[in-house]
């Protein structure tokens, strides 16, 4: 154990400013554990640090380099001396440092036991890295819905990272589910029991008669145009952070009420999401996996949008 190549930013910029760097290995304090990790989630927020935008990036001015990513799974290598929920050899994975600490492209990170779930054995590492920071998104934008059984909702962007799972949890609910995609994806969210809506075409909004619930992942133009789609007293949960206040007043404008949302860690939810998958009763979609070298095109391929599923960078074996 001698090596741990994580992937930091020097600068804010563009992908190319990620670059592989040789670390120390960190030492447990007394409530954590030390994860070998086998793969890291990337997610939009992480793009978005990197170009210099939002909270993570202004608290992490005087602090680069820094190595993004929040989503690990991996096995647990050492223990902190308070620590008793996993032994050594355990499979973990949990969303770690967030907001604003990151850390999670390295093959060695300490994370607090307490924010830390169960891989169960079939889950592959990959899938379960997939699942920490979009599951619970998708988890608790319907919990800030208060989103009930046959109520009907639409989900912005719904063949993304939190939208294919938002649309699984809210099938599993037993609401009535519609999702905007571009025309390549509706297969795969009609195999997900939900009814796919063209975004391209002009009355894409109100086509489909109102709505009660609005899952906002996508902000800005589209969202505010997504708000026709609501019945008097519909609900509106936003996701993106740099236009939820323009989402608030528009829908404020139309009489509607929008919540802005930040996602927060949760090992309930976690492991749910993770026996959900091990019991096939949820199915995650890896887009791509990547070695942790190439997370620049990782990078560039997320910021190129469009894309289906999650993306996931994989750890050299030390």
């Amino acid at each position: 154990m001698s090596n741990n190549l994580s992937l930091a930013m020097t600068e804010f910029g563009a992908p190319e400013v990620l670059t592989t760097v040789n670390r120390a290995i960190p030492s447990p304090t007394e409530e954590q554990v030390l994860i070998q990790v086998k793969a890291a989630g990337v997610n939009p927020i992480d793009a978005k640090t990197r170009a210099g935008l939002g909270w993570a990036a202004e608290q992490n001015r005087d602090k680069l380099p820094w190595v993004p990513g929040y989503d690990v799974a991996g096995v647990v290598v050492a223990n902190g001396t308070n620590e008793s929920k996993f032994d050594v050899g355990d499979r973990v994975a949990g969303m770690i440092g967030f907001p604003t600490e990151g850390g999670g492209y390295s093959q060695y990170v300490v994370a607090d036991a307490g924010l830390l779930s169960t891989v169960p054995p079939s889950v592959p590492m990959v899938d379960a890295a997939a699942v920490p920071l979009a599951g619970l998104t998708a988890w608790q934008a319907l919990e800030h819905a208060k989103l009930a059984r046959d109520e009907k909702v639409l989900i912005l962007a719904g063949a993304g990272g939190v939208g294919h799972l938002s649309v699984q949890l809210a099938v599993r609910m037993g609401a009535q589910v519609y999702a905007t995609a571009s025309p390549g994806n509706h297969e795969f969210l009609h195999q997900l029991d939900a009814k796919p809506i063209d975004y391209h075409q002009t009355d894409w909004a109100t086509m489909h008669g109102e709505f009660d619930v609005l899952i906002d992942l996508v902000g800005g133009a589209t969202g505010i145009d997504a708000l026709a789609s609501l019945k008097t007293g519909g609900r509106v949960v936003t996701v993106p952070t740099n236009t939820r206040d323009m989402m608030t007043s528009a829908a404020a404008e139309r009489g509607l009420k929008a919540t802005g949302m930040l996602v927060e860690p949760n090992t309930w939810q976690t492991q749910r999401l993770l026996d959900m998958l091990d019991q096939g009763e949820i199915h995650i979609d890896i887009a791509a996996v990547y070695p942790l070298e190439q997370g620049v095109q990782a990078h560039k391929a997320l910021e190129d949008g469009h894309t289906r599923g999650k993306r996931v960078l994989e750890m050299p074996s030390s």
